[in-house]
């Protein structure tokens, strides 16, 4: 049986099962139903826990003695398998396959691995849990539905946000649950029982990530370029890799000229910043930029994030980090002449 994540929960109250497979990339919500899972099977009497970390040492046979050994301690043991990125060879799989033919009644075994792949899925040992026990497949929150989840999470801490502080959210921490979750619980903290803003979130954020690349691009904004001077330094020192930075410089200025355009077109203003999701505070930061920069610096800012991507793909001999220093300093309103 397959289970989406947020159905384990109710599926436990039905009754259990003797193999449950948790596989997936997305840490957070692994995490968390293994968690769910642990805490629920802890509560039917399963109180003792035995970890089996499978690597290139790893003897399968041992599965089948933790599965018949007594406990001295407890009658009831899960046995958490911590499969990984480890592939089954055909001797694993048949001895898995045998555990699931005769699973001890009072062992649960319980499985975690990485995403797996799509001969994984066509595996004899993975049809065999699908047929005796739960798969619950994670998969990551894409950037559309982002924004539902996090409004959905931050109503469990009672954390209300408006729109475009959602919004933003979203743009600072794709891909990365883990930090949404510790940015939500953080403005619960900071801004309990009112509306949290995009300025309230831009506030929060740049008062504890003060050296990262959203402080890179709002110094930028903001024109101070000994700023971004001082936070590429840092940032190249705590070893940031051009291509994040990169990102974010050339979000900016393809942003920018996307608003050039759009007035130049006699388009709104407001119109452009919620298509280029821009928010809060960084709107009044984005038109000045866009009335300091002209569109030809913009296009050379364009042209030299070009050449740090071959440079960094190997397509290309320069310093990466001279070539991002003057894209910030552009940006910032103080252009860098650099030889040809």
């Amino acid at each position: 049986m397959k289970l989406r994540p947020e159905q384990l929960s109710g599926h436990l109250k039905k009754g259990l099962s003797p193999v449950y497979l948790i596989t997936g990339d997305e840490p957070l919500l692994s995490e968390e139903s293994s968690d769910l899972l642990r805490q629920h099977l802890q509560q039917q009497g399963f109180s003792e826990r035995e970890v089996l970390h499978v690597d290139g040492s790893f003897s399968w046979e041992y599965l089948l003695e933790c599965a018949n050994a007594l406990s001295l301690f407890a009658e009831k043991k899960i046995i958490e398998l911590r499969l990984g990125s480890s592939k089954l060879n055909k001797k694993s799989s048949e001895i898995l396959r045998e555990y699931l033919n005769n699973p001890a009644p009072d062992n649960i075994l319980f499985i975690i691995a990485d995403k797996l792949d799509g001969t994984a899925k066509k595996s004899a040992w993975f049809k065999a849990i699908d047929s005796s026990g739960v798969i619950v497949e994670v998969w990551p929150v894409e950037a559309e539905q982002l924004p539902n989840w996090i409004r959905q999470r931050a109503a469990q801490i009672e954390l209300k946000l408006d729109d475009e502080a959602i919004q933003l959210l979203c743009d600072r921490i794709e891909g990365n649950l883990l930090a949404a979750k510790q940015e939500l619980s953080k403005l619960s903290l900071l801004f309990p029982s009112q509306v949290v803003t995009a300025d309230d979130v831009i506030n929060a954020v740049s008062d504890s990530s003060r050296y990262d690349i959203y402080g890179l691009s709002d110094a930028a904004l903001q024109g101070q370029a000994s700023r971004c001077c001082k936070i590429l330094q840092v940032l190249r020192q705590d070893g940031t890799e051009p291509p994040v930075v990169l990102w974010a410089l050339s979000k900016e200025l393809r942003s920018l000229a996307a608003i050039q355009q759009a007035q130049n077109n006699g388009q709104s203003f407001d119109a452009v910043c919620q298509r280029e999701r821009i928010w809060g505070k960084r709107k009044p930061l984005a038109r000045k930029a866009s009335q300091r920069i002209s569109g030809a610096q913009i296009n050379q800012a364009l042209q030299q994030c070009a050449e740090v991507d071959k440079i960094v793909k190997g397509m290309a001999v320069g310093d990466a980090w001279l070539l991002l220093t003057s894209i910030s300093l552009t940006l910032a309103g103080q252009a860098l002449a650099l030889p040809n």
